[in-house]
């Protein structure tokens, strides 16, 4: 699958082996894709001024998923792994070129698929506001509507921090985010984005294995608009995620580990800040829950009364909207979230479609991912843990892994008592 992508200026030759895709605007017929429609003229809206670079790495990333909506799984060899090639327009296409290397592994780990990438010059390079605003926070967090960044910017605004608030809004979430955003700190400062990606006959499902890299560009773009960026300082992005879901190990041999995403995997962001470092974009990725599990998380969280009062509202569920914007209650993220309720001893008010796992039929203690739940503790049992992780913690970029390790079996442990209180085997 071959992209080309760049803003709706440049002058595409229309290749029949190529998906023509216009970042920062609409596609002008059927035939081509679009990314990025709005952004654009939301950052100019607010007077932000991000560095040239940030744009060009946003550029990256637009590209990236529209590639992952428009690459089928089917038409690959193994069912599984895409060739992708990407052909992106951005400003500086010398110094993007000479880290092809580098982002071809970032993208590959992300997505278990086989990238191809070469810059062309061309790229969207927006002029400085008239009326430049300088974001006085010393800070950029992410903030998804779910219930781990929830906890991360209550926890950040009660430790003094003053945390400007990125989103990539989805259908449902929106005015989800905005609440959180209002009811924190006497108000966080919100940019709310969404890259509207569309290409013509996406896959259906579509993977989303990359949208990570989009969620993090929208928090690097934002960190570099802020006073103490421009003043020489760098700034910190914080990305919560708890470890265990962070960590993805797969829960059996069948299920391979970018079944959800890597937002916050170390390796992931050991990558990214290699990519980073290199383009001068002095922005420091960190995620404080890397080695908790999300009951530590709720349990741990330093606002407990607001933490109460909203957590049943936040959003976890990888089904979310087929389900009418319902939690499912069956699926993984499902799973470790009402795990980690039942773990902080805290009560649930979330409703789920799938409620009672104990029903042993193909809706609830049947399904897929509560069969493999249940798998992965057997084999546990039976092996133990290090056996069972793999390969997913081996490599020498983690130096030691026996924090994660045991971080990863306490998540276990918490999702082995949810599936007992239920009676499933």
């Amino acid at each position: 699958m071959k992209l080309i992508c760049a803003p709706k200026y440049y002058k595409f030759k229309g290749r029949a082996d190529a998906l023509d895709v216009v970042l920062y605007g609409r596609a002008d017929r059927p035939t081509r894709g679009s990314a990025g429609a709005a952004i654009s003229d939301k950052i100019i809206r607010s007077n932000l001024h991000p560095a040239q670079r940030a744009w060009d790495f946003l550029s990256l990333a637009l590209a990236v998923i529209a590639a992952d909506l428009a690459g089928h799984r089917t038409a690959s060899p193994d069912g599984w792994t895409r060739e992708m090639e990407l052909e992106v327009a951005v400003a500086d296409s010398a110094f993007w070129n000479s880290q092809r290397q580098l982002i071809q592994q970032l993208l590959g780990f992300l997505t278990n698929d086989v990238w191809k990438v070469n810059f062309i010059d061309g790229g969207y390079s927006p002029k400085p506001p008239k009326k430049l605003v300088l974001p006085s926070e010393d800070c950029v967090s992410l903030l998804s509507g779910g219930l781990d960044s929830f906890i991360g910017n209550l926890d950040l605004v009660a430790s003094g921090k003053r945390p400007f608030a990125v989103s990539q809004t989805v259908v449902g979430d929106a005015e989800k985010q905005s609440t959180f955003a209002r009811l924190m700190g006497g108000g966080l400062r919100h940019l709310q984005m969404n890259h509207n990606a569309d290409v013509p006959k996406p896959e259906t499902p579509s993977s989303q294995r990359a949208r990570s890299l989009i969620f993090v560009t929208y928090g690097v773009l934002a960190a570099t608009t802020l006073k103490q960026y421009h003043d020489g300082a760098t700034v910190t992005l914080y990305v919560c995620e708890n470890g265990f879901i962070s960590i993805n190990p797969p829960l059996t041999e069948m299920r391979l580990g970018s079944l959800s995403t890597r937002t916050t995997h170390p390796v992931f962001f050991l990558l990214l800040h290699q990519l980073l470092d290199q383009a001068g974009l002095r922005v420091r990725l960190e995620n404080p829950y890397q080695l908790k599990t999300k009951g530590e998380m709720l349990r741990d969280c330093a606002d407990k009364k607001a933490l109460l009062a909203h957590a049943s509202k936040t959003t976890s569920c990888g089904r979310y909207l087929i389900f009418g914007h319902t939690h499912c209650g069956r699926c993984v993220p499902c799973l470790v979230r009402r795990a980690a309720f039942r773990a902080a001893g805290m009560p649930d008010g979330t409703k789920y479609v799938y409620s009672n796992l104990g029903r042993d039929d193909d809706d609830h203690a049947g399904f897929d991912d509560v069969r493999s739940v249940a798998m992965a503790i057997a084999e546990v049992e039976a092996d133990g843990l290090e056996r069972w992780l793999g390969t997913a913690l081996s490599t020498t970029l983690l130096g030691d892994v026996a924090p994660l390790q045991a971080m990863v079996g306490r998540g276990l442990k918490e999702l082995e008592a949810l599936l007992k209180s239920y009676g499933v085997k």
